[in-house]
């Protein structure tokens, strides 16, 4: 049975939202680092870049564990890493190596001072994943964020599960042409806070997006 909540404490309430600033509260607004995030788009759009910068970015409130299934510590990952000098991020930042069933990530999140923010690369790459798992990973750890990356498949999450987690997120994000574009719950239009598009690399964006026929896309 669920929690029933008085309407008097509802206006009461209390959120642990966090203060980003500059392009970054321009696309994400103020959120909250608990429940889930979702990333997708395509091969060479840039989102191994982007999901590096923001989770360098995360390093500044938190542990990071970037749990890389789909590449692990590859040649190409390292120099991603290169890229947004991840070295600053110090003891914040973690890369875990192709951790992908449930248990192991269940048995690493209930250990003491275990990470707050947990980056899944891919969702499509783990090995026993389904909605009650994801369901059960957010009713259980309620004080962390898990960020999960999918592949692209007509312009949406590829696969059941990965589609699934997008209904159930916070922010939706998704990666063309190295910007990420962002649909975000913490987005206050009047302060034009949220929902701005993220531009991940300046030159290749610029180029990919100059094209006449290349209108930017909505999520």
């Amino acid at each position: 049975m669920g929690k029933t909540i008085p309407n008097k404490q509802i206006g009461r309430a209390v959120f642990n939202t966090v203060d980003f600033t500059g392009k970054w509260l321009a696309s994400f607004g103020r959120p909250e680092l608990r429940g889930s995030w979702i990333v997708w788009g395509g091969s060479g759009s840039g989102k191994t870049t982007f999901m590096l910068q923001l989770a360098k970015y995360l390093t500044n409130f938190s542990k990071v564990c970037y749990d890389s299934i789909e590449q692990g510590l590859t040649l190409s990952f390292r120099k991603a890493w290169e890229r947004v000098n991840m070295l600053e991020a110090g003891n914040n930042f973690a890369l875990v190596e192709k951790e992908n069933t449930s248990k192991e990530i269940w048995n690493r999140l209930s250990k003491r001072h275990s990470p707050n923010i947990i980056i899944i690369d891919s969702v499509n790459y783990m090995a026993d994943f389904n909605k009650a798992e994801y369901l059960k990973l957010i009713k259980n750890f309620p004080n962390k964020l898990f960020v999960f990356v999918a592949h692209e498949k007509n312009r949406e999450p590829m696969g059941m599960v990965a589609k699934f987690i997008r209904y159930n997120s916070d922010i939706k994000i998704r990666v063309e042409g190295y910007k990420a574009f962002i649909t975000t719950r913490f987005e206050d239009s009047e302060k034009n806070e949220g929902s701005e598009p993220y531009t991940i690399w300046e030159e290749g964006a610029r180029e990919y997006w100059c094209e006449p026929h290349r209108p930017e896309p909505g999520l």
